[in-house]
C-alpha cells in the first residue's frame, strides 16, 4: 500500500466515532465510557452509520445517557426513542438488549464499566465480562466498544472484526483470516507506517469504514 494510499485512508475515513459523537472516552469517566458503550450497542446492528449517530443523537436528547436512565425509561420508551432516530428495523429486539444489560451492568458493577474493568483479571476476561452483561453483546460489539479504548483501559485490545479484515485483506496489508494473526500483522504495518497526529484506532476504524463500502458492493 503507497505512503499516499494510507494518508488518504485515514484522513478520509479514520475520525474516531466517539469524537464523531462527541463523546471523550479519553477523559476515562464513567459517564463518558458509558456513552460510548451504548453507542457501541447501536453501532453493533448491521445498520448504517448515519442511522447509528441519528439515533445516539436521540438519546442525548432525551437524557438517556445512563444505564440507571435506560432502565427507567422502559421498554415502550425506548422503542420511542429508537424509532425517531430511525433504528426500526431492530426496535423491539434492540429494546430487549438494553434492557437486560444495562440492568445486569447494574446489578453486577454498580453501572461502572470502569468497575468491570477493574475487576476482569485480563484482556480475555474483560471480553468475557462483556459479553456476560448480556445476550445481544457480541463478539463484533466488544470489538467495537474496545478499539476506542486501546490506551485508555489497560486490558482493552481487540480482535479486528470482519470487515476490517476484510478491508486489510483487499488492500493488500494482511493475507490471514485469523483475527489474532490478523491483528498482529495490522499493528505491525501501523508500526512501520504511522502517521503523524495519527493513532492505531484511526486507521482501525478507517479500515471498517472501508469494508462496509467494499460489503455494500458486493450485496448490490
Amino acid at each position: 500500500m503507497k505512503k499516499e494510499d494510507l494518508i488518504s485512508l485515514v484522513e478520509n475515513r479514520g475520525q474516531r466515532y466517539s469524537e464523531l459523537l462527541g463523546v471523550d472516552v479519553k477523559s476515562r469517566e464513567d459517564k463518558e465510557i458509558f456513552k460510548w458503550f451504548l453507542a457501541s450497542v447501536l453501532f453493533g446492528a448491521p445498520i448504517t452509520e448515519t442511522s447509528v449517530v441519528k439515533t445516539y443523537k436521540c438519546f442525548e436528547k432525551h437524557g438517556v445517557l445512563t444505564p440507571k436512565k435506560v432502565v427507567e425509561t422502559g421498554w415502550d420508551g425506548l422503542v420511542a426513542i429508537l424509532d425517531e432516530g430511525s433504528y426500526t428495523r431492530y426496535d423491539y429486539k434492540t429494546a430487549d438488549k438494553l434492557l437486560e444489560v444495562m440492568g445486569n451492568l447494574n446489578t453486577k458493577y454498580g453501572g461502572s464499566l470502569n468497575l468491570l474493568h477493574g475487576r476482569a483479571s485480563d484482556k480475555a476476561d474483560l471480553e468475557r465480562r462483556l459479553k456476560e452483561l448480556g445476550k445481544g453483546i457480541g463478539t463484533v460489539t466488544v470489538s467495537i466498544f474496545l478499539r476506542e479504548l486501546r490506551g485508555v483501559w489497560s486490558k482493552a485490545d481487540p480482535k479486528p472484526t470482519p470487515l476490517v479484515i476484510l478491508a486489510a485483506k483487499e488492500l493488500g496489508i494482511t493475507r490471514e483470516e485469523s483475527p489474532e494473526k490478523a491483528l498482529r500483522e495490522l499493528k505491525e504495518f501501523w508500526a512501520e507506517n504511522e502517521l503523524a497526529g495519527k493513532s492505531f484506532i484511526n486507521f482501525e476504524t478507517a479500515l471498517l469504514r472501508f469494508g462496509r463500502d467494499l460489503r455494500r458492493r458486493v450485496r448490490r
